[in-house]
């Protein structure tokens, strides 16, 4: 295993420091109102909000799960990252909404176009979804980079596992909570660039190693750079089938991902995390105004599109050297005895090939990339959830408290998730399968909200009671099958008795069933808005396009010109370049 040297870690210090500098010019600047600490004051500009957007997003999952499916399945997942038009959504769509309505989070506008109960729906279920995925899923693959990247480091009894996850944490929770998102958004565009940077060196240095493109591609072969053939099926029997069954899997990227589930139900996902999710727009609400919140958004989408070549790329250059056993290490991690792939070792791709192929000096940058990895999606799910807690919760039950009041319990919330976080240690570590089963529940999440924020700001006529019943209906079908779903994924050994009831529902595809859950809920919640009163258009004025004033078209008209159209064009054929660049 290679090392890190001392050259390494004294650019690894180094990134330290700079954070810390950072952190401290931020925290020293005080945080007087609850606007300057969840929302940096409403001042942040266009390039903080996208470099900011970007790093909320690209965390240690992406080192671990992006990388680990380029180097099984090739460019198959690339599909969620061009989901970079979402953004142009967020932008162009519900920007305005948001910026007008001045909320603090997703769920006060909710509760602006809605009611209040839909409100604390939403913040109950999004405290909940954090602490169990994000979180989760957050410290897991930080834990696999860290035991991958030093494992000789030991102290007090604890590996690398324990000691890198636990300094990250608390690094990360510290400037958090002293320094609210203006701490966090800084800091996140710091991040970005050393991310970038240093994962841009490891896509070169790959290469490099393995001597060139069309090296790559001649090693890896055509289907790995396919990214069509998952949504093509090769014949019709089988093209709907909506549960596991074997014979049935010749168009799916692996056993997860059937082509017409992939087809309907990513744009679903894709559109409730990226222009609904407190975990990313709160950067867009903390801009100086609608014109630079729009800006950002938009070169958010163009950082998003970088993944497929820093991340996806990587995981395939580490296949291919392990492939062609130029790297013999790297062959006895990938490949077993006979011969056949270990996929379970995947999600060491990206972490492998910094540790195995990088020099000296290169390889330090890289670690303090992961570090920043780590720690933005970190930071982002400690300022969110203690944005909701505080402003959801506490400041409706307490509402004559004091702006200082409202600063000093979101410092509190920081801090309980960074505890959390420390408890939730043993558990990842210990639970088998957990990431796999972490990757359903947003599809399980994420149509109810969907659908109540992008129907509600397109149809006036949908009221309070739709809505509720929409978020109740549909959260009580992903639970369900979250729980049927648990034992299976977190028990060895355990299964249901095949063709009974819940081995069906364990065994239909996450995405069909996200699909049936968008089904019911659009249809709950029309069917219940128009069985009941019709909401008050003067309450929701501005908050839906029917109901928009003469003023608020203008003033958003105002706020973009010929750059912003331009700009959102590349990124639209940049996009369609990408699809058909990876026809195999």
């Amino acid at each position: 295993m290679s090392g890190l040297q001392t050259i390494d870690w004294m650019i690894i210090a180094f990134y330290f420091l700079i954070i810390l500098v950072i952190s401290w010019k931020v925290i020293r600047q005080g945080q007087k109102t609850s606007t300057d600490y969840f929302l940096a004051g409403r001042h942040l500009g266009w390039f903080i909000v996208g470099a900011s957007i970007f790093s909320s997003n690209i965390g240690s999952e992406h080192l671990v799960g992006l990388a680990g499916s380029g180097a099984t399945d090739g460019v198959a997942m690339a599909h969620y990252e061009l989901h970079a038009w979402c953004l142009l959504v967020l932008a162009w769509v519900m920007v305005p909404f948001y910026m007008r309505s001045r909320v603090f989070t997703m769920p006060e506008f909710l509760e602006r176009r809605f009611s209040p109960q839909s409100r604390t729906v939403l913040s109950l279920i999004s405290l909940v979804a954090y602490v169990l995925t994000k979180i989760a899923v957050g410290i897991f693959a930080g834990g696999v980079v860290f035991s991958v990247l030093l494992p000789e480091v030991r102290f007090l009894g604890l590996d690398s596992f324990w000691i890198g996850s636990i300094l990250v944490i608390v690094f990360t929770g510290i400037y958090t909570i002293l320094g609210g998102l203006r701490a966090v958004a800084y800091t996140e565009t710091m991040q970005t660039i050393v991310l970038v940077f240093g994962s841009i060196l490891v896509t070169l240095f790959g290469l490099k190693a393995l001597g060139g493109w069309e090296a790559l591609r001649s090693i890896a072969g055509s289907e790995m750079f396919n990214l069509w053939k998952p949504l093509v099926p090769a014949g019709l029997e089988g093209t709907w089938a909506p549960i596991k069954e074997a014979g049935r899997m010749a168009w799916y990227f692996n056993d997860n991902y059937p082509w017409l589930g992939m087809l309907f139900c990513a744009p679903i996902i894709g559109l409730w995390y990226w222009c609904t999710d407190q975990y990313i727009v709160q950067r867009a609400l903390g801009a100086k105004d609608e014109r630079e919140a729009r800006r950002g958004s938009i070169t958010a989408s163009f950082f998003k599109l970088l993944p497929v070549f820093i991340f996806i790329i990587p995981g395939m250059i580490t296949f291919a050297l392990a492939k062609s056993g130029q790297v013999p290490i790297l062959q006895q991690e990938f490949f077993g005895p006979s011969g056949e792939l270990l996929r379970d070792n995947a999600q060491k791709a990206f972490p492998l090939l910094v540790a195995h192929v990088l020099p000296v000096g290169v390889r330090g940058i890289v670690v303090a990339g992961l570090l920043a990895a780590l720690m933005s999606s970190l930071a982002g799910v400690f300022n969110a959830s203690s944005t909701l807690f505080t402003m959801d919760f506490y400041s409706r039950m307490r509402p004559k408290a004091t702006q200082q009041q409202l600063v000093w319990i979101g410092r509190v919330a920081t801090t309980v998730m960074v505890a959390i976080g420390l408890f939730w240690i043993p558990v990842i570590r210990g639970g088998k399968g957990l990431y796999d089963y972490l990757q359903g529940i947003q599809a399980y999440l994420a149509p109810p909200i969907f659908v109540v924020f992008f129907f509600g700001v397109f149809m006036k006529r949908l009221n309070s009671k739709g809505c509720l019943a929409a978020l109740m209906t549909g959260f009580s079908l992903g639970l369900f099958r979250l729980a049927v779903d648990t034992p299976v994924k977190l028990l060895k050994g355990f299964s249901y008795q095949e063709g009974s009831f819940f081995w069906i529902i364990n065994n239909i595809f996450f995405q069909y069933y996200s699909l049936v859950i968008f089904i019911v809920c659009v249809v709950v919640m029309i069917f219940v808005s128009y069985l009941t009163a019709e909401p008050s258009y003067e309450k929701i004025s501005g908050l839906t396009y029917a109901t928009r004033t003469t003023e608020d078209r203008l003033k958003s008209r105002a706020s973009w010109g010929r750059g912003d159209i331009i700009a959102s064009a590349i990124v639209l054929l940049l996009i369609l370049a990408a699809y058909l660049y990876f026809t195999g």
